[in-house]
């Protein structure tokens, strides 16, 4: 890990950051996945409210910065659906393209979820986090779905990690 990047619990005054990376990271990584019209449409400013408000509901947020500059979050909860593998689901983890292989995702991971069970959806269609998740302990469990990223059908797969 560079010794420059700090992970840190996000507080509100991270929610336009937050949202910045977020719709950032969406286009680099989901270019194959959603429409060009859906990803140009993505609003920081709508999203940032929407942020705020998961910030302020619960500390499971955390960001990493480099420089001064957000490049990655990471958002956790209780599982959100019936028969969930583990109580605690990470419910997003982003960093920019130029992140990539930093180690800022290992340490937003780490912060996150620590070494507690947990589980996760991914994108089916998305090998880089695939292998991500996987040299991190997770393993897809066989469990898929479909779900919607910004009104358009994704296939996904959950994945989970023994405590």
């Amino acid at each position: 890990m560079h010794s420059d990047l700090v992970v840190r619990p996000a507080v509100e005054a991270d929610a336009g950051a937050v949202a910045s990376v977020h719709v950032q990271a969406w286009r680099e990584a989901y270019a194959h996945l959603l429409p060009a019209a859906t990803l140009d449409a993505l609003d920081v400013a709508e999203r940032a409210t929407a942020w705020a408000a998961i910030i302020r509901a619960r500390t499971r947020v955390w960001i990493a910065e480099r420089g001064g500059m957000t490049v990655g979050w990471a958002s956790t909860g209780p599982g959100r659906e019936e028969g969930a593998p583990a109580d605690l689901e990470l419910e997003g983890l982003y960093v920019l393209r130029s992140e990539y292989g930093s180690g800022a995702g290992r340490a937003l991971l780490e912060a996150a979820i620590g070494n507690a069970a947990a589980y996760l959806w991914v994108a089916a269609e998305n090998p880089r986090a695939r292998r991500f998740y996987e040299r991190s302990g997770f393993v897809a469990d066989g469990t898929r779905a479909e779900k919607r990223l910004a009104g358009t059908p994704v296939d996904v797969v959950r994945y989970h990690r023994p405590g």
